[in-house]
């Protein structure tokens, strides 16, 4: 009997795991990133209507 199924299988399972955290890490950065300059957009909005 060989085990080399079962090896295959836990590699594809690794790589699909790794993948699945990357995207899941990529998605929340751009998130963040969108969410970061919405609120520096209204800091600066803010900081124009004070000194004005």
């Amino acid at each position: 009997m060989t085990h080399l199924p079962y090896i295959v299988a836990a590699y594809a399972l690794a790589l699909l795991l790794g993948g699945w955290l990357s995207i899941a890490a990529t998605l929340r950065l751009s998130r963040a990133r969108r969410r970061l300059e919405a609120i520096e957009a209204a800091s600066g909005r803010r900081a124009r209507r004070q000194t004005s």
